[in-house]
């Protein structure tokens, strides 16, 4: 029983991936914008514009309505992987504490604060690693400045350039900075780990205790999840800021590590400087938890169901 048992477990916790993944991109295409102007908005020199419409229509005067897209096809990928690698350690973990819970003879199964927390730093950490060259690029495209008018009016004639593709990206980075560029950031993004840690133990909690009243439906879930989220992005929202501004920091001339960089923003900029873009960041962060909560219970339901339906379908 015991193989049956652990291959049941390894199917559902690549499930939750897989659902984990799908969530992600739908939700983050559906907020992408709000990913470009806050991102802009951390790493730009200037204050930014504290309007937001306004923000929108410099974008798109100067970059057209693609600008507000720059690095979605990397934003996509590193979402679905980061996603998957996530969910994946995170069930993994779960599993482990239910099946130690179980040998205790505990009443409950269901994971204790502590150990959200602990199956959250676990699952954060291995993802930060992972995936932190994917966002290191992404970040990058998002960043990158093209003004179509200027671009044709360098050479009479000439054809305005094309945005570099994510591979190129990744190829001109390599390049001129090293590999070691790709990790650039690193050490905030692990400090930022905290962030998915309070957000999934505040769903996981605030879940567990509306699941023993009522049905955790799609709605609900959006709902757990938004407020998970604004929680979390709330709090972290400086170090936040901080990795952005490492993630270019080898393209705009300088390297510095994570205190240098908060020193700086401090002189240079104020304690506001680490909240640059927070407007359309908890905005974004918030909608897109919420999204990927309800979609990835939703997918998570049709993959099972689909699951329990092609040994059947084998069989007939």
């Amino acid at each position: 029983m015991a193989p049956t048992t652990t291959a049941a477990q390894q199917s559902d916790n690549v499930a939750h991936a897989l659902s984990g993944a799908g969530g992600g991109i739908l939700s983050m295409a559906l907020t992408y914008p709000l990913i470009t102007l806050s991102t802009r908005a951390q790493v730009e020199s200037k204050r930014a514009s504290s309007n937001f419409l306004e923000a929108v229509q410099h974008i798109i005067a100067r970059e057209g309505i693609t600008g507000l897209y720059a690095g979605l096809d990397s934003a996509l990928f590193g979402i679905s992987v980061t996603n998957f690698v996530y969910y994946y350690w995170y069930e993994w973990t779960r599993s482990g504490f239910e099946k130690a819970a179980i040998t205790a003879g505990r009443a409950s199964k269901k994971l204790t604060t502590v150990e959200s927390m602990i199956a959250g730093a676990i699952a954060g950490s291995a993802t930060v690693l992972l995936t932190n060259p994917i966002w290191v690029v992404n970040t990058r495209m998002t960043t990158r400045k093209r003004n179509k008018e200027t671009d044709e009016s360098l050479i009479p004639g000439a054809k305005a350039q094309k945005a570099p593709t994510t591979v190129g990206t990744l190829l001109a980075l390599i390049k001129e900075e090293g590999p070691q560029a790709l990790f650039s950031g690193v050490v905030p993004a692990l400090v930022l780990v905290i962030n998915p840690i309070l957000q999934y133990t505040i769903f996981e909690q605030l879940k567990n205790t509306l699941e023993k009243k009522r049905r955790i439906t799609p709605t609900v879930a959006f709902l757990l999840g938004a407020l998970g989220k604004l929680f979390a992005t709330s709090i972290t929202y400086p170090y936040i800021t901080v990795k952005s501004r490492m993630h270019v920091a080898g393209r705009d001339g300088g390297k510095e590590n994570m205190l240098d960089g908060m020193r700086r923003i401090v002189k240079e900029e104020g304690y506001t400087g680490f909240y640059k873009g927070i407007g359309p960041k908890v905005t974004q962060s918030v909608l897109t938890a919420a999204f990927l909560f309800a979609f990835k219970d939703v997918l998570y339901e049709q993959t099972i169901r689909l699951r329990r339906k092609i040994p059947a379908k084998a069989l007939a």
